[in-house]
């Protein structure tokens, strides 16, 4: 599946994270942040545009209600971040780690997660359209009552992952591998799984499988 990639010029000007407390709205556009700790802060309505961030940590922030269009983040830390009723169009995460992050009820659009660890991150109520999980470590993950629409699991580990109340219709999980999930037979439908995995969820459904 092809997506659109971030939408960034090649001309970045170069910023310190904690520049925005200086900018009567918190907004990044054109700019390049590169090796910033902005910790346990608190930065609602944040906008980025444009923009790359670079080996930034962000653990523990309060960034919900953020807007990102045209980002790409490299190397960062939002693990524990609230990244709750986010806007996303044409964003990549690149080697990041949003371990226990919190992206409920929000519109993820054209965006890559790859090779990023999503552990025990919440999707919940979130609509998801074009969105890649790439080489992506997504252990118990919760994306309960979500609405997935043209998204694509490759070869990420998603152990645990509850898919409570999402339909999974035309979701292509064959690449990937797990030793249990968390949703409904009724749910299943429609969903593109491996033989093996066709395997694993009939023994959880409870059919004895003659050889």
């Amino acid at each position: 599946m092809k997506i659109d990639a971030p939408k960034i010029p090649e001309e970045l000007t170069e910023r310190k994270f904690t520049d925005v407390f200086y900018e009567e709205d918190p907004e990044f556009e054109m700019c390049i942040v590169t090796d910033s700790e902005f910790v346990n802060e608190a930065l609602e309505r944040l906008r980025l545009y444009k923009t790359v961030i670079k080996n930034c940590n962000f653990k523990d922030t309060d960034f919900s209600r953020i807007d990102l269009n045209d980002v790409r983040f490299e190397n960062c830390n939002l693990s524990n971040a609230n990244l709750g009723n986010a806007s996303m169009n044409r964003v990549e995460f690149l080697n990041c780690k949003l371990l226990g992050s919190s992206l409920t009820e929000s519109y993820i659009g054209n965006t890559r997660f790859r090779e990023s660890i999503l552990s025990m991150v919440t999707f919940g109520n979130s609509k998801l359209e074009k969105v890649i999980f790439d080489n992506a470590e997504l252990q118990s993950a919760d994306l309960f009552d979500c609405k997935l629409k043209k998204v694509e699991f490759l070869s990420c580990n998603i152990d645990g992952a509850s898919f409570e109340e999402t339909p999974l219709k035309g979701i292509d999980i064959s690449s990937s591998n797990f030793d249990s999930l968390i949703v409904s037979i009724e749910n299943l439908k429609g969903c593109i799984v491996s033989s093996t995995q066709a395997i694993q969820f009939a023994s959880l459904i409870g059919l004895k499988i003659r050889q």
